[in-house]
């Protein structure tokens, strides 16, 4: 295997503004090193998030400076290698980059709302650079079938869709409606389909609502349509109250939305008697935990998940980001170094 160099080339947050400000800074800086429990990897890819957008541009307080975002990462183990991650295994790394492993919430299987975790990206460096150190015991091996670029967004977008649907309780064969149609939501109709589910999508703009129909979507609307039929289950994709009360007035009594976004605008006044009586819930999903990114990789090979992607350079970071703003691309926006 090749020697690491000494510096690394990195996309850093100095401060937080819009991405039309172009907020990463690319430039040389030193490669991290190896520390106990933890690997080294030199990245192969890492996905964009819209969670990314939101610590760049401050929507999120900053918890490190000089951070390098990008928690969706792809990479060879280099250095830190251990009996289960040898040299060159290729792992992948999401957003929680680790928990402390005592607190109630991880004692009792909810590390994923540990009272203490570290984020990749975020608290922690992340994946859009050369290299990235991940704590050994939160990188998932990946199955071969999966190549980089199509691996990465599955590493938060996918896994995090994934448990939306087990907190929305999605049973096989329900209706279930999608409530915005970006990165997250392309990956979680395939699973949905594998289980026999009907889905409905709800997004605005129409190459969004044209990829929902290309996947399988048995109806499609605008953020101002209401589906045909009562839901059994709904996730929210888009970080906005309104959608949220949008997916609420389509459930049926006893159905269940999910609300899948690290910030939310705002949460407008509504109508109790109309759209939340009859034992109809409202549930946040908050981060993920190992056992959901395992068996998510797991049913993702099986079934043959292939994301909808657009490549971007390290140098590019910065448009990445713009583009996940606008929504100008289908699908993931994925940095290549």
């Amino acid at each position: 295997m090749a020697a690491i160099p000494t510096q690394m080339r990195a996309a850093v947050l100095t401060r937080a503004r819009p991405v039309g400000e172009q907020p990463l800074e690319i430039g040389s800086i030193a490669t991290p090193r190896v520390q106990p429990g933890h690997v080294l990897l030199k990245v192969r890819a890492c996905g964009v998030c819209r969670t990314d957008l939101h610590i760049v541009e401050g929507e999120l307080p900053a918890m490190k400076s000089n951070v390098i975002p990008g928690h969706q990462i792809v990479g060879d183990v280099v250095d830190g290698a251990t009996a289960d991650l040898r040299l060159g295994t290729r792992v992948g790394v999401s957003w929680i980059g680790g928990t402390d492993g005592t607190c109630r919430y991880c004692r009792n299987g909810q590390e994923n709302l540990c009272d203490l975790p570290t984020f990749t990206g975020y608290s922690v460096d992340g994946g859009y650079a050369d290299y990235a150190l991940a704590r050994n015991d939160f990188v998932f091996p990946l199955p071969e079938s999966l190549d980089d670029v199509h691996a990465a967004p599955l590493l938060c977008a996918g896994i995090i869709g994934f448990r939306s649907l087990r907190v929305a309780g999605v049973a096989p064969g329900e209706r279930v409606g999608l409530f915005g149609f970006g990165a997250s939501a392309h990956l979680t109709i395939a699973v949905l389909h594998a289980w026999k589910c009907e889905v409905y999508v709800s997004t605005r703009g129409e190459s969004h609502r044209q990829l929902a129909y290309k996947l399988g979507a048995k109806w499609v609307g605008t953020e101002n349509d209401r589906p045909p039929v009562e839901l059994d289950r709904a996730v929210t994709f888009a970080p906005s109250g309104d959608v949220v009360i949008a997916a609420l007035s389509s459930l049926r009594k006893g159905g269940i939305v999910a609300i899948n976004a690290i910030h939310l605008d705002r949460m407008p006044q509504f109508d109790y008697d109309r759209l939340l009586w009859g034992e109809r819930q409202i549930r946040s999903v908050a981060n993920m935990t190992r056992v959901d990114a395992h068996d998510f990789l797991r049913i993702a090979a099986e079934i043959g998940i292939r994301p909808q992607a657009t490549i971007f350079s390290l140098e590019r970071a910065n448009e990445a980001l713009a583009a996940i703003k606008s929504e100008s691309v289908d699908g993931s926006a994925v940095i290549v170094p």
